[in-house]
């Protein structure tokens, strides 16, 4: 994607291949700045304290950052060490595991010299399929907004819940490569943004990216989402997800659960945008199995903005000494969900409908 007219991805190799380059998504919308990670060290950090963050991207920095720490350290206990780093990070987006899995069983049987450089060019697979993958989402989940805009003669209103744009990949996104698709190819699609307490990433980041590229939208706070449903101002919705169960349910950003039932209630069509590094095939129930990050407090009970003056303040917004619990995800059931958009193409949210979307994993099944 394009800021200001140049091309982005939100990692990269530095040149000479020494680093990996990252767009710092703590300083959005602010401000736009490259980050540099040059050990596993920074790579987990970044990774835990959201400089990268949207399941998809989490999964690549992981696979960078196991490359980075096999430069420090290729040997047996250098690979486990760095593996235990990493996997630590944040548990409930099933990308991360599941990049560490895939690099670890091509890097266990190598000599220790060369386990440098294969990791850093299997990252850059991941980083590759992603982009693919994200892409192909972007064009399947485009039919079912332009059916809607056929349908309703005229612009379709799109509601989403956090950032599954292009920041929370490689490029193009989740939820939002639809909305891209389409209106590149000019059918008229509006966005209604969801702000996305406590870390508000939709008021900052999906419109950071809405902005950027030109599409129509609006930021709305996270408990209109239902009024509007109500009032027929919205024809679908699209969602992200950090883990979605081999059942269908969808694991995503806290609030979700919420909107799924209000669009249950109101008739509008909910969906999950996803590819197949996001599907944990080893559980069946999202509410029982799926673990759910719990995260600071101060996320919760302060903001920080930039004040009329240009400057930044951070300030408290709750009644000092209350306790506060700040949940990052929940889980919507499968039988809210209309259907789940992926790289394949859009299956039903159940197990028969992911089977047939990936009818290889039958045998496993």
């Amino acid at each position: 994607m394009k800021i200001d007219g140049q091309p982005y991805r939100t990692i990269f190799p530095e040149p000479g291949g020494e680093a990996v380059l990252v767009i710092d998504q703590t300083r959005l919308p602010f401000a736009f700045e490259i980050r540099r990670l040059a050990t596993v060290e920074e790579a987990a950090e970044a990774i835990r304290t959201m400089v990268v963050r949207g399941a998809p991207l989490i999964g690549v920095t992981a696979a960078y950052g196991l490359a980075l720490g096999l430069r420090q350290d290729p040997s047996d206990t250098g690979l486990e060490r760095a593996v235990a780093m990493l996997a630590a990070t944040r548990p409930t987006a099933v990308n991360l595991r599941w990049a560490l899995d895939r690099l670890s069983a091509s890097l266990r049987p190598l000599p220790p010299d060369a386990r440098a450089g294969h990791a850093f060019a299997e990252a850059g697979r991941v980083a590759e399929e992603d982009v693919a993958n994200c892409q192909a989402i972007g064009e399947h989940g485009a039919q079912l907004i332009a059916r809607a805009a056929a349908a309703k003669g005229g612009r379709v209103n799109v509601l989403t819940h956090c950032n599954a744009g292009w920041l929370a990949t490689v490029d193009w996104g989740t939820a939002l490569a639809p909305i891209y698709v389409a209106h590149d190819a000019g059918i008229p699609v509006h966005v209604y943004v969801d702000e996305t307490r406590p870390r508000n990433q939709g008021a900052a980041l999906t419109a950071f990216e809405l902005n950027a590229h030109g599409v129509p939208h609006t930021v709305i706070a996270d408990n209109a989402g239902g009024h509007l449903m109500q009032h027929g101002a919205v024809d679908l919705c699209i969602v992200g997800s950090d883990r979605t169960t081999s059942t269908g349910d969808v694991c995503n950003k806290i609030g979700t659960y919420l909107k799924a039932l209000a669009a249950h209630d109101n008739g509008v069509p909910f969906y999950a945008a996803l590819p197949v590094s996001t599907i944990d095939w080893t559980l069946t129930d999202g509410v029982a199995q799926i673990p759910i990050e719990e995260r600071d407090a101060r996320e919760v009970t302060h903001l920080t903005g930039r004040t009329d003056e240009g400057g930044f303040a951070t300030v408290a917004v709750v009644s000092p000494g209350s306790p506060v619990a700040n949940p990052a995800f929940d889980v919507t059931p499968a039988r809210l969900v209309t259907g789940l958009i992926t790289e394949r193409g859009v299956g039903a949210a159940s197990a028969e409908g992911l089977l047939t979307l990936y009818p290889e994993r039958r045998a496993a099944a």
